[in-house]
């Protein structure tokens, strides 16, 4: 993905500090307290232009959503949105998905959504996947006893390899559609990158992991 730079993105972001939380690590098993509620904590990693956690949010008023970019100049978008939206149950961090579990306490989350994460098709960069072990394992960590992974991709390959993945490190995969748009699931909302692909008619692929067992 290019991404077209906007050097006044930090610089507004830093502005709204009740939407992008500043300083995530002191949040670190109190995020609840923020929230004002015992609601859920549902995690996106990698949340783009902000269209489905803010949707969600709207959707699901007893639940949280917090969404993790990386990337400023993409951020800004679903700052807008969350902005424009006033929704009290949704936050943004502007953050790397590889310090989550300086974030997030232990069992503190009680979902995690991958939507069309780069898949890294490259072999030299598996590590870099969303769902390579070595973040599984920081999922495992942060995950409730009963929480899940759901995950969205048009890539065949990557949806394959986070099959494998997943399974080989122990989550228990407990749906998996291999059409979404032609399968039963009810009360699907849409990425950008999901309608985008769409309309191309690319297939969309999707499944839910439940974590494994919490290990000695």
């Amino acid at each position: 993905m290019r991404l077209r730079n906007k050097p006044w993105a930090k610089d507004k972001i830093a502005a709204y500090p009740q939407h992008v939380i500043p300083d995530p690590e002191a949040q670190r098993g109190r995020w609840r307290e923020l929230f004002g509620n015992d609601g859920p904590i549902h995690v996106e990693i990698g949340t783009g232009k902000g269209k489905f956690l803010t949707e969600m949010g709207r959707l699901h008023p007893d639940m949280n959503f917090i969404g993790i970019e990386l990337y400023p100049s993409v951020l800004v978008s679903a700052l807008d949105k969350l902005i424009e939206s006033g929704l009290p149950n949704v936050k943004l961090l502007n953050a790397n998905a590889k310090d989550l579990t300086a974030f997030f306490a232990e069992g503190e989350v009680a979902r995690i959504y991958l939507n069309f994460s780069d898949p890294w098709p490259k072999k030299r960069h598996e590590k870099r996947r969303l769902t390579h072990r070595g973040f599984l394992s920081l999922y495992e960590r942060v995950l409730a006893e009963d929480g899940d992974i759901h995950l969205k991709t048009d890539n065949q390959s990557f949806f394959e390899y986070s099959l494998v993945s997943l399974s080989q490190y122990g989550f228990v995969l407990a749906a998996v559609q291999l059409d979404l748009h032609r399968s039963d699931v009810v009360g699907n909302v849409m990425t950008e990158y999901e309608e985008k692909f769409s309309l191309k008619g690319n297939r969309i692929y999707r499944c839910e992991a439940v974590r494994p067992p919490r290990r000695p």
